[in-house]
C-alpha cells in the first residue's frame, strides 16, 4: 500500500500497523476500538454506501492512470460462447454455431493489442468483463500478441471469476453494476458487441443510449453477427415507430470479421 509519505502527519498505513500490535484486550479486541478505515464491518454498513461508491470508482481509475493507460477498447459478450474447440460442450445448439466469434475476438484483440502495443500500451488497450467466453477470448488475443488487458469482473452467484489470460495487475473486481459500466466506458475509443445475452444487451444499449444523448462522445460501435442481431432485436421497427430516430441506426455498424472491425477502427481515427 501506498503510504502518505509527502504529508507532514504520520501516515495512515503506518498507524495500520502499529493498531494491529496492540496488547490483546477486552478493549483492543472491541469492534469500536477498530480504525475506521480498516474495519470491514463498519464499511460495510448501508450508511457507508456512498463511501463505497466513491472507492470502487477511485481504485481502477488510481491503478489505470498509474499504468498511463488513456485509452481502451471495450468487448461487450456471451460469457457462454465456447471456445471452437470444445463447442460438443456448449448447453445449446445455437451457442455451438455462435462459437466460431471466439476466434474472431481472439483475433480481433490481438490485433488491437498490437496496435497499443505500438503506443508502449498507452492506447487501444482491450479491456473485457474478466469472464469465460467471449471475454476470455479477448484477454487471450491480447496475451497471444504480448501486451496487457484488463478485466473488468464483479461479484455474481455463476458464470463469474477472471479467466487466466486477464493481465493480474489490471483484474478488477466490483459489488457495484454503474461503476463497472463506468470503468467500461470512461476511456472507451471503440466499443465491440458481441453475441449475448442479458447482461450484453443492457451494456450495449446503456453505451448506444449515452451516445445518442450526447452524454459521451461517439466511437466506433460495431456488433459482431448481424445475422445474430437482426434475429433478437428489429431496428428499423423502432425507427419506424419514431421511438428513436431514424440517424440513430447510423449509430452502429455490423461486421463479421475481425479484420473488418479494425479496419473500421483504424479508418475512423485516421480521419
Amino acid at each position: 500500500m501506498k503510504d502518505d509519505r509527502n504529508s507532514q502527519f504520520r501516515d495512515s498505513g503506518s498507524d495500520r500497523r502499529t493498531a494491529e500490535k496492540v496488547p490483546d484486550t477486552p478493549q483492543t479486541r472491541a469492534p469500536a476500538y477498530r480504525l475506521a478505515f480498516n474495519d470491514p464491518d463498519f464499511l460495510c454498513r448501508e450508511e457507508l454506501r456512498p463511501v463505497r461508491l466513491q472507492l470502487e470508482l477511485l481504485k481502477p481509475e488510481m491503478i489505470l492512470n498509474e499504468r498511463g493507460i488513456e485509452s481502451t477498447i471495450v468487448l461487450f459478450g456471451s460469457a457462454r460462447i465456447p471456445n471452437p474447440e470444445h463447442k460438443e460442450k456448449a448447453r445449446t445448439q445455437a451457442l455451438a454455431d455462435l462459437s466460431h466469434y471466439y476466434d474472431e475476438a481472439r483475433e480481433f484483440t490481438r490485433l488491437m493489442t498490437e496496435k497499443s502495443m505500438a503506443t508502449y500500451g498507452k492506447e487501444y488497450v482491450v479491456s473485457t468483463g474478466g469472464g469465460p467466453g467471449v471475454m476470455e477470448a479477448g484477454n487471450r488475443g491480447a496475451a497471444d500478441a504480448g501486451g496487457n488487458s484488463i478485466g473488468l469482473n464483479i461479484v455474481l452467484p455463476f458464470e463469474q471469476a477472471p479467466n487466466e489470460y486477464v493481465t493480474p495487475g489490471l483484474c478488477f473486481n466490483f459489488h457495484y453494476f454503474a461503476i463497472r459500466k463506468m470503468h467500461f466506458l470512461m476511456r472507451a475509443k471503440a466499443i465491440c458487441c458481441f453475441p449475448g445475452g442479458f447482461g450484453t444487451l443492457d451494456e450495449m444499449f446503456e453505451s448506444l443510449t449515452l451516445i445518442q444523448t450526447d452524454r459521451m462522445n461517439r466511437v466506433p460501435f460495431l456488433l459482431f453477427g448481424e445475422k445474430f442481431w437482426r434475429s433478437i432485436i428489429n431496428w428499423e421497427a423502432l425507427s419506424e415507430a419514431g421511438t428513436i430516430s431514424a440517424e440513430d441506426l447510423d449509430l452502429f455498424q455490423f461486421v463479421e470479421t475481425a479484420q473488418q472491425a479494425a479496419q473500421i477502427i483504424d479508418d475512423w481515427y485516421a480521419e
